[in-house]
C-alpha cells in the first residue's frame, strides 16, 4: 500500500517559502486569501503560490508585451527560494528609480 500524500495549502507552501529565504537572509512578508498566497520579498518581486505552484515575474516581457513569468514547484521550496534569491540579486544589482531614492 502507498501513502497518500496530501497537498499543502498555499499558506503552508508560502510559509516553508518564506523560511528557506529567511535562511538566505532575504526577509519576506506573506498575505493570504482566496485559496491563493502571496511572499512579498522586495519591490518587483512577490511570489504567489496555489499550494502546487511558486510563480514569479522575471522582470522581462515577450515581444508582444506580455509579461514572462517563472514557476517552481512548491515542493521544492529550497530549490524555488535560490532561483528567488538570484531575481532578488540581479533586483538589488539594477539601477532603478527605487533604488536611486528618486520619488
Amino acid at each position: 500500500m502507498t501513502a497518500t500524500v496530501w497537498p499543502l495549502s498555499a499558506l503552508e507552501t508560502a510559509d516553508e517559502l518564506r523560511d528557506a529565504l529567511v535562511r538566505m537572509e532575504i526577509p519576506a512578508d506573506i498575505h493570504e486569501g482566496r485559496g491563493l498566497a502571496l511572499v512579498s520579498v522586495c519591490t518587483g518581486l512577490v511570489v504567489w503560490t496555489d499550494g502546487f505552484w511558486y510563480r514569479w515575474w522575471t522582470g522581462r516581457r515577450s515581444r508582444t508585451g506580455r509579461w514572462l513569468y517563472e514557476h517552481h514547484s512548491a515542493f521544492e521550496p529550497e530549490r524555488a527560494a535560490r532561483r528567488i534569491a538570484a531575481r532578488y540579486a540581479e533586483l538589488h544589482r539594477a539601477p532603478s528609480i527605487v533604488t536611486a531614492g528618486v520619488s
